[in-house]
């Protein structure tokens, strides 16, 4: 199935100022006629780039509520970083009965699937060290994209265990079934989540060879819807079916101590997380069992699609853990349902860099990009539209721009034409000859 991404772009916003082009990590931006645009194929719905935007041109977009409607019976699956968005709030049951009040039937806390899937994991340690260290979490749909397409020698590192949303949808589909006595087609299992990355998981699964949601909406949405309801609920229901452990997995570190006898790091923000991939490649964190890896910052709380500041959101999560149990699931499943919390398809290398597809066309057009890029300036100043000279330089020869576009090479062709010094006039003041401002003034 194609990828539909849920990071899109709002052109009637776009001024093309270029600020998005530098923060994304895949170099998946580009400004061409005053206007960005997104290359599908590289784009790994981290939402750098919608933090970035001034004039909120980049956004992602969720479901929306009506979809609903298309189904007999809807479940709800929050994520625990849901609850760190609410003020004051010190009883998770308030949040789980007022989503049973915006149209959904039943509600199955993500957070109970996590202490399953930890619990899984700590069997698994249990029973002997893995085949090769360091494992890497698979929970962060960001960084399985971004280690398929950049990382690709270290995808045996990944642990195989599939995202807690899409076990939670999994088990809530089954009890639903068995509650209502419907077809499962007539179930809507639908994720609250924090970030885009997870609106394009619950479409494209990355470890599933069929998704197993109808959808997922933005944390930001339902929390406007929430706010009402949960002003005036009349009698609380208890609800809450997780612990300490899985609510956790909301900010980063959560999962990593939730495998207990394990040397494990925890890396958060995408450029840190780049980097610490980086040196796992180069073989230079030996001593680590496992590495939790996190695109936003802070985790899960600090998701494009949450309300809260993430610190604070995770201050709060910290709060309602006080009082409850340190976990309140186990996995007993036997045999081969053992294997529900496993991938059922490998996670492969996407090749969203390659040159070519002929080997001997890709190599020319490399030494090409080589060749053009050792006669640009090295500035990666972005006004050509692109976020470096290398991208510059790839994007003239696979058609995508010209060399004129590099307002250099634009100087350089008018200081052969004219034979003055005053074509460096046409450069941003920055980028102007310093003896040349001298001998103006």
């Amino acid at each position: 199935m194609a990828m539909r991404h849920s990071v899109v772009l709002d052109s009637r916003r776009c001024r093309g100022c270029t600020s998005c082009i530098k923060g994304c990590p895949t170099e998946a931006i580009r400004v061409r006629g005053r206007k960005a645009t997104i290359l599908p194929d590289r784009c790994i719905d981290c939402g750098q780039c919608i933090r970035i935007c001034p004039h909120k041109a980049i956004k992602s977009v969720g479901d929306q509520l009506d979809i609903l409607s298309q189904f007999q019976y809807c479940v709800a699956l929050p994520e625990p970083a849901l609850y760190g968005q609410f003020h004051n709030l010190d009883n998770i049951d308030i949040v789980l009965n007022a989503l049973l009040k915006i149209g959904f039937h039943k509600v199955f806390e993500v957070a109970k699937a996590a202490e399953m899937i930890s619990d899984y994991e700590r069997q698994c340690i249990c029973s002997g060290p893995p085949d090769v260290t360091p494992q890497i979490s698979s929970s962060c749909p960001t960084v399985l994209r971004l280690i398929r397409m950049r990382f690709p020698k270290l995808l045996p590192h990944v642990a195989c265990t599939i995202l807690p949303m899409e076990l939670a949808a999994i088990l809530a589909r089954r009890e639903a079934v068995a509650e209502t006595g419907l077809p499962p087609e007539q179930i809507g299992v639908f994720a609250i989540v924090p970030c885009s990355s997870k609106v394009t998981a619950a479409r494209v699964s990355e470890g599933l060879q069929e998704p197993v949601l109808d959808g997922a909406f933005a944390i930001r949405d339902i929390y406007l819807r929430l706010l009402s309801p949960m002003k005036h609920l009349e009698h609380i229901e208890p609800m809450t079916s997780s612990g300490i452990m899985g609510l956790g997995w909301a900010s980063c570190g959560g999962e990593s101590s939730a495998r207990l006898r394990e040397r494990c790091v925890a890396v958060d923000g995408v450029s840190n997380v780049i980097r610490m991939l980086e040196e796992i490649e180069d073989g230079r964190l030996p001593e680590a069992d496992f590495l939790e890896l996190s695109a936003c910052t802070q985790g899960c709380v600090g998701g494009c699609f949450a309300v809260e500041n993430p610190y604070a959101a995770k201050m709060r999560i910290k709060s309602l853990m006080k009082g409850q149990p340190v976990s309140r699931n186990r996995f007993t499943l036997e045999g081969a349902e053992r294997e529900i919390v496993r991938r059922d398809k490998e996670l492969q290398y996407l090749p969203a860099f390659v040159l070519d597809q002929d080997l001997g066309a890709a190599l020319n057009k490399q030494l090409r990009i080589q060749e053009l890029e050792s006669h640009l300036p090295g500035l990666h100043c972005g006004s050509c539209g692109a976020p470096s000279c290398h991208a510059f330089a790839e994007d003239v020869v696979l058609g995508r721009a010209t060399v004129d576009d590099c307002i250099f090479k634009v100087r350089e062709r008018m200081r052969s034409m004219a034979g003055k010094e005053e074509a460096d006039d046409y450069l941003p003041p920055p980028f102007r000859r310093q003896q040349h401002e001298t001998s103006r003034r």
